[in-house]
């Protein structure tokens, strides 16, 4: 499947339209943008404005506010519950984030659990926010229930990602963003869109057979945890989304395991709602809270240093530190432009109909 390329500002003038047209206030549509395009520029291409369309679906099924009232419901000075009033996950995590962070700064850590948002982007944009502040960030969300896991066939978590943003001084951040699962099932929607084949490893079939059907989560498939299968570790990749679960859900009163409520606004919502909507959490640790900051820094950089320099295998320039590929792409892409597919173009063009709005590449 072909491609076009897109300026950022083309794209972000335009998203920020489209949220503005759902009725999202200025400031809270251009916070909603910068969140959906940091995926298109890091090259998480599946959670980028690939979903445009799908927060627009939600908001006209009436499950995302386009005007939340956002508010903390307990609070003690490191800790906060915060209610998202429906609103965008996009919108509802960065304002979460900065209790986060600002808690932090009074006390030396902050931790915020989140309940009743919805989908909120890519981890990283949010445990991100920390590092200009000289804290590591902490960010996790539960989702729809797509994952089974280890020895069952039922769906039961989501894939549950996990981010780390750590800072360093004159090496770039450390920036772990992953699914706990051994691919996102945005990945496996690429792929549908490419008519391509899963590889073995990421879903199972209805009885819980190995397949490499990309379209199997709608035959009844699922999604397997990192790992796999039980031999190469999946049941650490099923505690780890256990553990985003409990953290995001159990902590804040949102909706947890199957019961979390799904993207695609076709999809019904589940019968039994124990919490309300999708939940989060978020962290914000200060450095000088353990140690000073520049102490920190430079034994951070000799840590990433001794990584890249690290003696690599046949055909590997280096080793990649968590974060490399991401930074790269945003690079590059700032440079040369966002390509997207076309059925994404066509999605978007579509929106751009439904809004009156107009779509161009320059």
């Amino acid at each position: 499947m072909s491609t076009q390329l897109f300026s950022y500002e083309r794209l972000f003038d335009f998203t920020r339209k489209v949220f503005e047209s759902m009725g999202c206030p200025e400031e809270q549509a251009t916070s909603a943008t910068q969140v959906l395009l940091s995926a298109d520029l890091r090259g998480v291409d599946s959670h980028g404005v690939a979903r445009l369309s799908g927060y627009v679906r939600l908001w006209e099924a009436k499950r995302v506010n386009a005007t939340p009232d956002i508010k903390v419901i307990h609070e003690t000075p490191s800790t906060a519950v915060v209610d998202g009033d429906s609103g965008l996950g996009l919108v509802v995590a960065p304002v979460a984030m900065d209790i986060a962070i600002q808690k932090a700064k009074e006390v030396g850590t902050g931790w915020v659990s989140v309940q009743n948002s919805n989908h909120y982007g890519i981890a990283a944009a949010h445990a991100m926010k920390a590092l200009e502040h000289d804290m590591i960030g902490i960010s996790m969300t539960n989702a729809s229930p797509l994952v089974a896991p280890t020895f069952s066939t039922a769906k039961m978590l989501g894939t549950n990602p996990i981010c780390v943003a750590a800072p360093a001084g004159s090496q770039p951040p450390f920036v772990m963003d992953m699914a706990t699962t051994t691919a996102a099932n945005g990945k496996l929607e690429i792929l549908q869109r490419k008519n391509q084949e899963a590889p073995l490893g990421w879903v199972q079939d209805a009885e819980g057979n190995p397949t490499t059907d990309a379209n199997i989560l709608k035959k009844g498939g699922a999604l397997l945890p990192l790992g796999g299968d039980r031999e190469h570790g999946s049941h650490k990749g099923y505690a780890l989304g256990a553990m985003v679960d409990i953290f995001s859900a159990l902590l804040s009163g949102a909706n947890y395991a199957p019961w979390v409520p799904p993207f695609p606004a076709y999809v019904p919502m589940p019968a039994r709602q124990p919490g309300k909507g999708i939940g989060h959490f978020f962290g914000a640790m200060r450095i000088d809270a353990f140690r000073s900051v520049e102490e920190y820094k430079r034994d951070m950089d000799d840590w990433i240093s001794g990584f890249r320099n690290a003696r690599t295998l046949p055909g590997h320039e280096k080793v990649l530190i968590p974060g490399d590929p991401e930074r790269e792409m945003e690079e590059l892409r700032k440079k040369e432009g966002i390509p997207l597919l076309d059925a994404v173009v066509t999605d978007l063009k579509q929106l751009a109909e439904r809004f009156d709005l107009s779509l161009s590449t320059a």
